[in-house]
């Protein structure tokens, strides 16, 4: 993949949003690769993207090292997630919003075993770019649907990210 085929993207509202989480889907990272910047009002997650875009046949598969950013972030709070341990591997499963005092809300980032991070932000304004080249995998991200809970309840944030 070259740079030209490096993906960016900008979310502005909750249907551009849903394209990026589309994107971020399976993204692996670790612990210490979330980032809170208070004084700068900004969110960062540096993670390893799966290319979805890129439709792998067998043995075709990338991934790219990628960073999510939200900006205008008014606060940021984890649940279920171990912040002492920085090498604990996490999953991406999903980014979504919550209009809160428009155009304001929470945005939920959502990882596999039950771990979220809510940030409460002005306004939605996140950004997605590849950081380098990819590399091939051989692993293809799979999703076992029998054990998806029907509905999902309110996040209650019990740790600082």
């Amino acid at each position: 993949m070259s740079a030209a085929d490096s993906l960016k993207l900008v979310a502005l509202d909750s249907d551009d949003l849903a394209i990026l989480s589309a994107h971020v889907q399976d993204a692996v990272l670790k612990v210490a690769d979330l980032t809170y910047l208070p004084k700068e009002k900004r969110f960062v997650i540096a993670m390893n993207r799966f290319a979805w875009e890129k439709n792998g046949r067998k043995g075709e598969n990338e991934r790219r090292r990628s960073a999510l950013t939200f900006d205008r972030v008014l606060s940021a709070k984890a649940n279920q997630i171990r912040r002492d341990l920085d090498d604990a591997v996490l999953e991406l499963l999903a980014v979504s919003f919550t209009e809160e005092n428009a155009p304001g809300g929470a945005i939920d980032i959502l990882f596999a075993g039950g771990g979220t991070v809510r940030l409460e932000v002005e306004v939605i304004e996140a950004r997605l770019a590849d950081l380098g080249p990819s590399w091939a995998t051989q692993n293809r991200p799979e999703h076992d649907l029998t054990d998806a809970p029907d509905e999902t309840g309110p996040v209650s944030p019990s740790s600082g990210a």
